[in-house]
């Protein structure tokens, strides 16, 4: 694979590009995005998404239904219990801890779609559970931030539901169904929804980057190991409960990389949305964006090449 068909690269290229922009000395920041364009680019990403989304792979959702209930169930539970566990643990102001509670409680990743095919796991039960968690994330996203952060959210739970059932739900579901419906639609998008999704999520993590530049720079390493420890809590959590109730391997290794990637686009427009452009609930989860690609990446990369250095070819049904 080339290293520019990766969008870790174009993320480690252009969130560079925004976090040492001469601002000064160019006099002006292509970086700067106001809020209603990262909502904008937020439904972009999800129509998009909702679009490449075939009925073909809902399959587990009518097959094995309980299958996907216990993933969905094991991140709900996983990643909010283990951002909520090391921010106790940690000492971190109360913006700061809001943005991890936040990478705990989003849904997974669609970026985890694509690693789980590179990990040769099962891509069909990969996207069931992205799009039922994608789906009830305005129900979850702000149950879960009201049990584990009241103060810092009681007032913000109904616009935090209303957002995410704008920006991520309704675009999410019209993308489907267009894509269903209208031959055009799906034949685009099958073209270019992927690049379309791609960029815009780097638009998003880019303006992020350049609103918090001096404090990016100055990010404390304890902040770095704490999403670390979510990170892999998450993919440890993921593949212990995949082997304790004997799923195949290559579904094990989709429930591993959907529990631990996270959505940290969507969180990092909540926090922006919620507290206002600047805050520092940005930066976990801007951060935890580059962290959790870079730590699938390899993740998914380590499993192909077991499989291909001998070891057998992970048993799916699919």
């Amino acid at each position: 694979m080339k290293w520019t068909h990766s969008i870790l690269f174009w993320l480690l290229l252009t969130s560079s590009l925004a976090l040492f922009w001469p601002q000064t000395q160019i006099g002006f920041d292509p970086f700067v995005m106001k809020t209603w364009m990262l909502w904008l680019a937020i439904m972009f990403t999800m129509f998009s998404l909702g679009g490449l989304v075939s009925p073909e792979e809902l399959k587990p959702l009518r097959t094995r239904p309980w299958w996907v209930v216990l993933g969905v169930g094991v991140q709900v539970v996983v990643m909010p219990l283990a951002a909520w566990t090391i921010t106790c643990l940690i000492p971190m102001d109360s913006e700061m801890k809001l943005g991890v509670l936040l990478v705990g409680c989003v849904p997974g990743a669609m970026a985890s779609n694509v690693l789980t095919n590179t990990a040769r796991g099962s891509v069909a039960y990969s996207v069931s559970l992205t799009s039922v968690a994608t789906l009830l994330s305005p129900l979850t996203v702000p149950s879960i931030l009201w049990l584990l952060a009241r103060q810092q959210t009681e007032n913000s739970l109904a616009k935090s539901a209303f957002l995410l059932a704008l920006l991520v739900t309704l675009p999410t579901i019209l993308g489907y169904l267009a894509s269903a419906k209208v031959p055009r639609i799906r034949s685009f998008l099958r073209r270019n929804g992927s690049k379309i999704a791609s960029f815009s999520l780097l638009w998003i993590i880019s303006t992020v980057v350049a609103a918090n530049r001096e404090a990016l720079k100055s990010v404390s390493v304890l902040i770095l190991l704490a999403l670390l420890f979510v990170n892999l809590a998450g993919y440890l959590g993921g593949y212990l409960v995949g082997a304790f109730v004997r799923l195949p391997e290559s579904y094990r290794r989709a429930l591993t990389l959907e529990i631990g990637m996270q959505n940290a686009g969507l969180g990092t427009t909540l926090s922006v949305t919620i507290l206002g452009e600047g805050t520092t609930a940005a930066i976990p989860t801007a951060a935890y964006t580059f962290g959790c690609m870079l730590t699938g990446t390899l993740l998914a990369v380590i499993w192909r090449n077991l499989d291909e250095w001998g070891r057998p070819k992970p048993d799916s049904d699919e």
